[in-house]
């Protein structure tokens, strides 16, 4: 995972910020109701003099990005006690190609983050990913997406699945693909899709050189999912969203000693709206509901909720407040799953048209079935971007992890990361 750092880089005006300022203005051109683009927030602003000039090559653009980071960790294993603190180098390598035509449209991107730790070489990793998307667009706001993705990752020490008393961080691979269609007629609009995920992770070490096996976790995952929205007003509209998953493990008894395959289901209600200049966004509330093969393991159900929504206090300061509430994966022995829930919120502000401060906060709770852990977790960071020119961009962030797990399987950790990123495009 990058640092705060890296993430807060993201700041440099891009080409993506542009392209999503035109996507809006050309849905707001199609006369459709569903556009949400009275405001631009601080982050999709596009900034004459600092956006990227990309590389034309024919009716494509190439948009080809560096960042060079330097990272203080306090704590490099998430542990309760005896924490081990190390300076992280990164080098964080990218490019997004992105077509220029007047319809459709045909994305692609490949990008990498190597770390390299001064003293403790064992948390060395290269993150890969690539991946290409495609829009077909069938008539006016009606549309076909299609996309591809791969990536060779290597899993957090700070994430609730991380093998405690590993040698290394757990390394695995996902590959996804899916495919959408979207209709809109007049006041209503139709949309569907199917998604599938595949996760493949190594096997770990422990210090004795033993093997910590991993690939019990190996599954394919398929969502499909339905939705209508129908427009009350140019500015609101509400839906109803059902969606249908199958999770399905490559390892089975005897191999194992819990089968984790399961199949689910969530359906969500919610509004999506733009409040004249003020605030946009989407909140949806609904049931979830998972069922385990295992009898040994029971089901999980309750209730589910996704929201985001954007605030412009001013034309230079957005607001960003995110909740949810999901049925995640677990690895713990004895539970296969659990309920995650989550609230947060960022805060963008252009002190100058090349000065752009943030600042984020964010509380989860994530609750096992099937054992007695419960983890709450507790995320906070600010930072700071400076844009020399349109190659150019300086970040500086400060994040703080905190994690409190009562149960089985759960640690107890704080982790303090402060460092510096500079981030060259062309």
């Amino acid at each position: 995972m990058a640092g705060a750092a890296i993430a807060i880089a993201a700041g440099l005006s891009s080409p993506a910020a542009a392209q999503s300022a035109g996507r809006m203005a050309a849905a707001s051109d199609a006369q459709t109701n569903f556009a949400r683009d009275r405001n631009v927030s601080v982050m999709q602003r596009p900034r004459d003099g600092y956006q990227a000039v990309g590389l034309r090559m024919g009716s494509f653009m190439a948009y080809p990005k560096v960042s060079l980071g330097v990272e203080h960790n306090d704590n490099i294993y998430a542990t309760d006690g005896g924490e081990t603190d190390d300076l992280v180098w990164r080098v964080a390598p990218e490019i997004s190609i992105s077509s220029d035509w007047s319809r459709h449209a045909l994305n692609a991107y490949a990008r990498s983050t190597i770390q390299r730790y001064q003293d403790f070489d064992t948390e060395n990793s290269e993150d890969v990913s690539v991946g290409a998307s495609a829009q077909i667009d069938m008539q006016r706001n009606s549309f076909i997406t299609l996309g591809v993705d791969w990536a060779d990752l290597v899993e957090p020490r700070t994430s609730p699945n991380a093998v405690s008393g590993a040698v290394e961080p757990t390394e695995y691979e996902t590959t996804a693909a899916r495919a959408a269609v979207s209709h809109e007629l007049n006041r209503l609009r139709l949309s569907g899709g199917y998604t599938f995920k595949s996760f493949d992770y190594e096997d770990g070490r422990n210090p004795a050189g033993g093997a910590i096996t991993q690939q019990y976790r190996d599954r394919d995952e398929h969502l499909i999912t339905a939705r209508a929205d129908y427009a009350v007003s140019p500015a609101t509209a509400i839906f109803l969203e059902v969606s249908r998953n199958e999770r399905d493990y490559r390892l089975n008894r005897p191999a194992v000693t819990l089968v984790r395959d399961s199949e689910g289901y969530q359906a969500l209600v919610g509004s999506n709206f733009e409040l004249g200049a003020t605030a946009r966004g989407e909140i949806a509330v609904g049931y979830l509901s998972q069922e385990y093969d295992d009898p040994t393991l029971s089901d999980l159900d309750g209730f589910g909720a996704r929201a985001q929504v954007e605030w412009f206090p001013t034309q230079l300061t957005t607001v960003t407040f995110t909740g949810s509430r999901t049925i995640e994966e677990s690895a713990s022995p004895g539970s296969a799953g659990y309920t995650s829930a989550n609230l947060g919120a960022k805060v963008d502000h252009e002190l100058r048209r090349n000065v752009i401060l943030t600042g984020n906060v964010s509380q989860g709770k994530d609750d096992y079935q099937g054992i007695t852990r419960e983890d709450d977790r507790f995320n906070a960071g600010v930072g700071a971007t400076y844009l020399l020119n349109r190659h150019v961009g300086v970040t500086v962030a400060y994040s703080h992890m905190t994690m409190d797990s009562s149960g089985v399987g759960g640690q107890d950790f704080k982790v303090n990361k402060v460092g510096a990123t500079l981030a060259l495009q062309f």
